[in-house]
């Protein structure tokens, strides 16, 4: 019995060592080649052009709840012939239809911008150039840009 378990902890022991050994202890990857890379000489230096003014800085909003700083419109032709136009207002939609009605559609839930959904329980899904319009009774039609 002895035996048998002195065995199964030789096996086991190294490589919990080698695992450990694998794993940063500080949280910073380990190298995987402890070589040093070959640096070439430096090319001879040749006069430089006057250096271009920075470019500024682009600000990246990825927080979807704010609402976008303006709003488009875009129209889309649908498989039935009609067209609606899509007014994108931030964290809403405003729907208009082939007989130039009006329907707003709220985000849903509220922190995304694909799903929407109207108090009729109209919805639409828009990915890419499409739109899937489904309406209640109907079947969903697909409109593209």
């Amino acid at each position: 019995m002895t035996f048998g378990r002195a065995l199964r902890v030789s096996l086991v022991v190294p490589l919990l060592l080698a695992a450990t050994a694998c794993v940063p202890q500080d949280g910073a990857p380990k190298a995987a080649n402890t070589v040093s890379p070959v640096v070439s000489p430096a090319p001879a230096r040749q006069p430089a052009a006057p250096a271009a003014p920075p470019a500024p800085a682009t600000k990246i909003t990825t927080d979807l709840t704010v609402p976008r700083s303006g709003t488009s419109m875009a129209t889309y032709r649908c498989g039935n012939g009609g067209m609606i136009t899509i007014q994108n207002l931030g964290t809403s939609l405003r729907v208009v239809g082939p007989d130039g009605g009006s329907e707003e559609f709220a985000a849903s839930p509220a922190n995304q911008s694909s799903r929407y959904q109207a108090a009729t329980h109209d919805a639409i899904v828009i990915d890419g150039r499409e739109a899937l319009v489904m309406k209640k009774g109907s079947t969903p039609q697909t409109c593209t840009r």
